[in-house]
Order: C-alpha cells, then structure tokens, then sequence
C-alpha cells in the first residue's frame, strides 16, 4: 500500500465507522508507521518457528490506539527477528470487549486492549482512574500509573488470568453541558448522562446533579432530546459520536481518565520463552509515551473542530480545580473498597513522598499518624474499616483545630499479612520526624513479630485490631503498646464458656502460630478444670488444606460444637465441610473471620451452619451508646450506607475511632511531638467518653488494654450479611 495522506485516513477511519456502527472514534491522521505493506510484513525475514499471536482491540482503525498496536507489532517482530508475528484486530472484529476478554483469560486470543471500565466487573481497583479530580494533573497520573501504584494495579489481573503489560489511554476526561461549567455548583440540578458505574453516579450526585446511565451509543440522541443536559467523556468520543453537535459548552477538566490495559493472555504468556516475553513486555512499556502523545497530538484538532461548531470552551484554571477537587475528595474513601485501601494508600505516601523532596508543602506541616495494616491480604476488609476509623477520627481532629497547631494526617502502608513488610514498614515511619504514633492492624502474628522494633525505635504503637496477649504482655520496659481491642486472656475463655453452656463434648480447633498459643495459654486454665475428653484441642496449620477432613472426623467422633481460634479462609473450609453434614454441629469462632467478607464468601452454607463468633460491638449497640449511635450515623452518611446495608469490619473502625482520639489527648496532655512523651502520656491517665464505652483512664502504668471482657457478646451473620447479636 502506498504512503496515504491524513486527509485519506480521516476519511477511510469515517467510513469504517459507519459500516461497524460503531462511531467512537474519528482519526485525526498520525504519525504512526506508514509505507508498503503492514508492520508484520516490514519485519525481518520469515523464519522457520514463527510464532503467530493476535492482538485485539475495540478500536477503530486510524485511531491513536490502532496506530501505537500497528507500530507495536512491526517492532515486535523485528526485535524478535520475526520468531513473534503480531496481527492487529481493531474495531472489535474479534469480538465485544467482554468477548476478547474470556477469549484471553481461556486462551483462544493472545494480547488485547481493554478500557479499565471493562475490567473493573471483574477487577474493581481498575476505578482508580476513574476518581474525580483524584490526581493533580497529567505528570501525577503518568508517574502513579508507570510506577508503584500501576505495577500493583497490573499484579491484579493475575486473578483473571490475565499478565498486564502497561496503561495505554483513550485520553482524560472532559464535561460537556448545555450551561457553562466552571464550579461545582454549576452542576446542580443538571442531568447527566453516564455510563453504568456506581463511583461516576456518586460523582455526579456529590456535585448536586442526576446521574442518568445511557447506553453510549444512544447518547447522542438523549442529549438531542433533552432527555440529559451533559455528559463527560474522553475528546476522541466527543467529536467521534458528534456530542459536539448537541452541547453548548465545552469544560476541559481532566477529571478523570479513560486507561487502556494492554494485558496478554497468561496461558499464551506463560509458553513463551523469556526473551519472548520480554521483547513483549518492553516493547508494550516503551511504546506508551509515544501512544500519549500521539493521544494529546490529536486533541489538540478535536478542540479546533470544536469550536469550530460554535461550542463555548473552557479550561478549569488552577483554582478551579482544586475547589472541584476539595467537593470530590471523599470519593476515593468512599470507594476504597472497591478501589483498594492498598493502592490509595500506596499513592498517599508517594505524594507525600514527593512533597517532602520538592518542599512544595506550604504552611505549617502537618503530623502523621502512620497506619502498618493489612491492606491487601486476607484481613485486607480489616484493614480498610482501620483505615476508615483512624480517618474519620483524624476529620474530626482537623475540625477542632488539629493537634500542636497543625493538621493531622493519615499514612498507611500494606503489610500483606507479611511479618517481614511490617517491619521494613515500621523502619520507614520511625524515619519520619513527623510521624507521632503508627496504629498496627490486624494479624497479631505480624505485631508480635515487630515487638523488639516496636520498643528499639521507641515508637507509641497502638492496637485497634489484634488480640494476642504478648503484644500488652511483654517484658518490654517502658511498653510502647497500647491496645483498644480485645486480649486473648478475655476472648478464648469466653467462647469456650460460652460453648459449654449448650454443649459438654467440644472441639477447639486452633492455629498453629503465636495467635493461636496466645489462645491456647489462654484456655489451659480452664481446660485443667474439665473433666479429661469433653474438649479435644486440635491444632493446624495456616492454609491447611486438610482441615475439611479433620472437621468430618470431628463429627464422627461425636463432638457436639467446635470452637474454632483461625483466620476467615480456615473459617469458610470449617464452615463447607460442616455444610456438607445431615446434622451440622455449631461453630463458636474468634472475630479474625469478619476481617473480610466472611458472609459473601459463604453465603449459601451460612443457611445451613449455626456459626457465632465473638465481637466487641454490634450495630444494635446504638439503642444504648449515643456515642456510638452518631459514630454509625456519621459512618453510614459518609460512606452512603443505608440503613439496611452492612458496615463492612465495624469492630475495627470503631476501634480505630478510639484509639486515635485517645491518642490526640495524649499528644495534647504532652504538649509535645516527642515520641517518648506521647508514651509517657497515654498511660498517665488519659480519658476520653468514647465510642466503645467511656474510658477513665484509657490505659496505665499496669494495664495497656483498653478494653475488657465487658465488651465481649456473641453475633452473627443475619439473612443480609448484617452482623447482629446471637444471644
């Protein structure tokens, strides 16, 4: 084919378009590889082993994203001197988005393009791109994007099956409106046109207007009609599906950013010898700056067409934008979850990072109360009500004034369950001379293992979220540990208790680990008094894949109950195999299984299994605790929970809630950052009327447990996921 001028494209791009039914995009004309005959036919010469892989994509031809794969297989194949053949499949010719992607996951299609929305269904931290005004600018979400923060966004499609490469990008997000768009409240009462996405409904909604979920394709007619009165997308679908034509006013907002995954399939991957997948991996990576900028190249002729249509355009100045910015901030605390605690976290501390290099920080510099948690793991839903309840904390804090005439701040770092990240966490904030406390959570197997750089670095460590007893009980002095959670002396004679109210022949299951002996040591003086074979104490393993089998022998054996001392996955074997049971025997659990999402996971056999576990709080707790009903309320209203939905891991974060107020009384009776100081403080007496109970004093000089046996009822799941009481 011969060299074909950018007039040509446009028109060749114009008419595919038209043919597909599928006008998303408009070319723009390129930069991109041209000359005789495709990419793959320009590489090296055939060799005799040539492997043939097909790369697909929902886009049309001639657009950025179809010229960036073009170039991406002609360097392929030359880099692998032809051994790897790419052929490039635009405009969805091998299938929907979601078709390519079960094409991918089982193996039929090698390499595909997907828009993060696409993914999110399956992936939800693919929304990270998609929080309102989230990032500064540009260079902010580039660098988050091709560093730290998108290699673990990347590391998640693994769950799919899938091996992500890099972010390519359809562009940023801009607002389109029949009225001008300058501030947030320019959006009241506005309906607006968006896809279906429960974090872009909120956004629109926290600015005042009606989200309206439209199909894309019958957008343009509903903004025609009137039926909406704006919408945002990327420039390329403004002018592509002809918006343009219907709006008013144009509002260059960079808001939001609609990122491509270039991901391959892992079953094709994974055949592939190293330099194969390296060549692949490299050349993707290295071809995404000159996608971005051939992206922005083409903009800049969408803005011209559109203003040559008589649209208003407008550029949010600097202020602007962070006043759109402060209006939105909630939303990415609000969707943690569903984004990951992990990555916002992990994007938290390289902005912090960042602003303590540059000094770009103004004013007075605000303290940090470090958070070392699960955010990632199996207690990754603990982790995050830890995080909410430490945030919602410091918010309050802020509102009074701050502590030491500056704001408090909120930097977490993930531990994964990982002993060893825990520690390398705890290095990194003793290192920081504004940190004032770190608040640990949960997995007492990782607090118990930090304990001698707890007390080395000399740094107040407070406990919102694990009950072994050596983590208060040590013979570290002076103890920098201070809990507001429950000790294991309290939890494991309770359950057992409890169990043999209704039961004499009990089994205690227990984790093989420092939790599970904390439990243990626990329960020996109470199992010394029994008669010898009513309770059988069986040990295991973590991740014991063999517990379903110990369960069944269990049973035959004539155990009346099992009181279980483990984590939720160990819990949920427990749970099936009990399921499985003509006549299932109740379970009397620890509170590690609500740190994820216990009920979700086992739903259906909760129906059957009769499972009650300890908690130090309730929902219903706010018929008789003002303190903690505002706290629920606030809770709710915050994270937009009704009053039927489930407060994921509410123990934790109103744990945290405590601990964090206690904490700010201790800097405040201390008058100092001093980490010694605030030590000295939080066992002097210090109280507070709180949302667990009223603390007089929280802690002292004999006693770093804030909580007692008091605390402690029985709960469950009810038919909603709701945890209420059991007794």
């Amino acid at each position: 084919m011969s060299r074909v001028s950018a007039r040509s494209v446009i028109v060749l791009g114009v008419v595919g378009a038209l043919v597909t039914a599928c006008l998303w995009w408009l070319a723009g004309g390129g930069t991109g590889p041209q000359g005789g005959g495709t990419p793959v036919e320009r590489a090296a010469a055939p060799v005799a082993e040539a492997r043939q892989l097909r790369l697909g994509l929902n886009i049309a031809a001639g657009s950025a994203l179809h010229a960036a794969a073009e170039l991406f297989a002609e360097r392929v194949a030359e880099r692998s001197n032809g051994r790897l053949r790419i052929t490039v499949h635009p405009d969805q010719q091998l299938g929907s988005d979601d078709q390519m992607l079960e094409m991918a996951r089982n193996g039929s299609l090698d390499l595909v393009l997907t828009p993060t929305a696409k993914l999110s269904s399956a992936v939800p931290a693919m929304q990270y791109a998609d929080l309102p005004f989230y990032f500064s600018g540009r260079d902010e979400l580039y660098a988050m994007l091709d560093g730290e923060p998108g290699e673990l966004l990347l590391s998640k499609l693994g769950r799919i099956d899938l091996v992500g490469l890099t972010f390519w990008e359809n562009g940023f997000k801009q607002f389109t409106a029949n009225t001008p768009i300058r501030r947030p409240e320019d959006f009241a009462r506005l309906r607006i046109r968006t896809m279906k996405s429960p974090l872009i409904a909120d956004q629109f909604a926290s600015l005042g207007a009606t989200p309206i979920p439209i199909d894309f394709h019958a957008t343009y007619q509903a903004l025609k009609d009137g039926a909406v009165d704006g919408e945002e997308n990327p420039l390329v679908a403004i002018v592509g599906m002809r918006f343009h034509e219907v709006q008013k006013h144009l509002t260059l907002s960079n808001h939001a950013y609609l990122a491509y995954v270039f991901s391959a399939s892992r079953k094709v991957y994974e055949t592939l010898s190293p330099e194969m997948r390296e060549i692949i991996r490299q050349t993707a990576r290295e071809l995404t700056l000159w996608e971005r900028q051939e992206t922005a190249r083409r903009e800049a002729d969408f803005i011209a067409r559109i203003r040559a249509a008589g649209v208003e355009v407008h550029t949010l100045s600097a202020d602007e934008r962070r006043h759109f910015a402060q209006v939105m901030a909630p939303i990415a605390d609000k969707f943690g979850f569903e984004v990951g605690y992990d990555l916002l976290a992990k994007t938290e501390e390289l902005r912090f990072a960042q602003a303590a290099r540059s000094g770009e920080a103004k004013g007075r510099q605000p303290w940090v109360l470090a958070l070392d948690a699960d955010l990632s793991a199996r207690g990754a839903q603990a982790g995050g009500a830890i995080y909410r309840g430490a945030q919602m904390a410091i918010d309050d804090i802020n509102r009074k004034g701050g502590l030491l005439g500056a704001p408090l701040r909120l930097l977490a770092r993930d531990h994964a369950a990982n002993p060893m990240a825990g520690r390398r966490n705890l290095e990194l904030f003793a290192s920081i001379p504004s940190v004032l406390a770190v608040m640990g959570g949960m997995h007492s197997t990782v607090v118990t293992e930090e304990l001698d750089d707890i007390h080395r670095l000399k740094m107040p460590y407070l406990v919102p979220w694990a009950a072994a007893q050596g983590i208060t009980l040590h013979d570290h002095r002076p103890s920098y540990t201070f809990r507001v959670s429950i000790n294991d002396t309290q939890v494991a004679p309770f359950l057992l208790e409890r169990a043999l109210r209704r039961h004499s022949r009990l089994a205690v299951l227990i984790e093989q680990s420092p939790w599970g002996r904390s439990n243990e040591a626990a329960l020996r003086p109470l199992l010394e008094r029994l008669p010898a074979g009513n309770v059988e104490l069986v040990w295991f393993q973590d991740g014991d894949a063999g517990i379903d089998a110990t369960v069944d022998e269990l049973v035959r054996a004539g155990r009346q109950a099992i009181v279980f001392v483990g984590n939720g996955i160990e819990a949920g074997v427990v749970v099936k195999a009990l399921a499985r049971q003509d006549r299932p025997i109740p379970v009397f659990a620890h509170w590690a299984l609500v740190g994820g999402d216990f009920w979700g996971a086992n739903q259906a056999r909760l129906e059957k299994v009769d499972l009650r576990f300890v908690q130090s709080v309730v929902e219903e707790d706010a018929l008789r605790n003002r303190s903690f009903a505002t706290f629920l309320g606030n809770y709710r209203q915050r994270y937009g929970l009704g009053n039927g939905a489930p407060v994921p891991s509410l123990m934790g974060s109103a744990h945290a809630y405590d601990a964090v107020q206690l904490l700010a009384r201790a800097v405040t009776r201390a008058s100092s950052p001093d980490r010694g100081a605030i030590r000295n403080a939080l066992e002097s007496g210090v109280g507070y009327s709180g949302v667990m109970k009223d603390y007089r004093p929280a802690f002292t000089p004999e006693r770093h447990d804030a909580l007692d046996r008091s605390q402690l009822k029985l709960a469950r799941f009810d038919g909603r996921g709701r945890i209420v009481p059991a007794d």
